[in-house]
């Protein structure tokens, strides 16, 4: 897939684990997990800005798009 979730970069950098994030966005730790494994198939704006107001950055930092080919 062309999408990459680079959210566990980030929590690396900010030092918060999957469950304290999990916690302060209203998600549960295993949706979290699909969304950080990249397997997630969507994500809601609503996720993607909770998720980048509590890791003070921003969607670009998250995801990124790399072609295949």
């Amino acid at each position: 897939m062309p999408i990459i979730v680079n959210l566990d970069v980030m929590m690396a950098k900010r030092k918060i684990s999957l469950g304290e994030l999990a916690e302060r966005i209203d998600l549960t730790p295993a949706n979290l997990s699909i969304l950080k494994t990249g397997k997630a198939k969507a994500v809601r704006f609503s996720t993607l800005e909770a998720i980048c107001r509590e890791l003070d950055c921003q969607p670009g930092d998250i995801l990124e798009f790399r072609s295949e080919g």
